[in-house]
């Protein structure tokens, strides 16, 4: 009898420190995923593409698309930033800003501006603090949108400076927490008439869920809610309260939203949870693809999802 408590209690003390420990390291490997730098020094040691549609190109509209822009400055409360202002060809149908996610950039947004200004929108290609050239945050951390989303108010005061005014905000990865953040707290928030998002990070909770699940640890369940627990001891920053769902759910103008299921960063579930509970009109593209993969997937599918979301628009 003894030797079966034993055996009990030693594999009990065994579970609680493999729980334990890898929950650690996932809490540590979140945080990090938040840190300035790493994610950007990876990309840097990978050419990038010559396709200005292609992820990870890098060049201005003109010599990207060879579309006229501005460079302008928007007043942030950190400093100044750039962003880039791409005009209509002709009449305006509507006003639109592009954010970038997680050490992405403002080319990132060349997919969503070509099919934009065809359609003849004008639209702003945004930098945030700890972009290259923008002012840094100071804890030296991304903020899952809890700290961004006033960047983004700058561009939109910058872009709709009237109570009148309306504009679309296209959102991929984390940019969608920034906007997420933005519609929750903002007074500009009634100028955002319409919504466009891929890939987008609507919970950080769900992230950690994600990672935890790749690699077939056992009881990932378990270990992601350990990693949640220790996290508030590695990052100030309040992540539990990243969560933006109920916002986009809530949101009263058309939304577009494209995933794919093969995503390794941003879980499609949670965008197929928000779909279910929209009531707002909502034009959704589900494909196989990894992050941000769905419009190298097939574009001609994606640019008709895009254009029918954009019919129920109002610029």
């Amino acid at each position: 009898m003894r030797a079966v408590v034993f055996v009990l209690v030693l594999a009990a003390v065994a579970l609680v420190g493999y729980v334990g420990i890898t929950g650690f390291f996932l809490a540590h490997a979140a945080a990090s995923l938040l840190k300035v730098g790493p994610i950007a020094a990876a990309l840097a040691t990978v050419a990038p593409p010559t396709d200005p549609l292609a992820l990870g190109y890098r060049g201005d509209p003109l010599a990207a698309l060879s579309l006229p822009f501005e460079t302008v400055s928007l007043d942030t409360p950190l400093g100044p930033t750039e962003a880039w202002m791409v005009p209509a060809a002709g009449a305006e149908a509507g006003r639109a800003v592009y954010v970038h996610g997680i050490a992405g950039a403002r080319e990132d947004g060349y997919r969503a501006l070509s099919i934009l200004h065809e359609a003849g929108w004008s639209v702003l290609l945004i930098t945030y603090r700890n972009d290259p050239g923008a002012p840094p945050a100071t804890e030296g951390s991304y903020g899952f949108g809890l700290t961004e989303w006033p960047d983004l108010e700058a561009a939109i005061r910058y872009l709709a400076p009237g109570d009148g005014d309306r504009v679309l905000v296209a959102a991929e990865s984390m940019g969608g927490a920034i906007l997420g953040q933005f519609l929750k707290q903002s007074a500009l928030a009634p100028r955002v008439s319409a919504v466009a998002l891929d890939s987008p990070a609507i919970s950080f909770g769900a992230v950690i869920d994600h990672i935890a699940a790749q690699g077939d640890k056992p009881l990932p369940g378990l270990i992601a809610w350990t990693a949640k627990q220790i996290l508030p001891f590695k990052t100030p920053l309040p992540l539990s309260r990243a969560e933006v769902a109920d916002a986009y759910a809530a949101f009263p103008g058309p939304l577009f939203l494209a995933h794919g299921s093969a995503d390794r960063i941003v879980p499609i579930g949670p965008s197929q949870a928000l779909a279910s509970a929209r009531t707002a009109p909502t034009v959704t593209l589900w494909t196989r693809a990894d992050h941000l993969g769905s419009h190298a997937e097939d574009a001609a599918t994606y640019g008709k999802a895009f254009q029918d979301f954009l019919a129920q628009v109002k610029g």
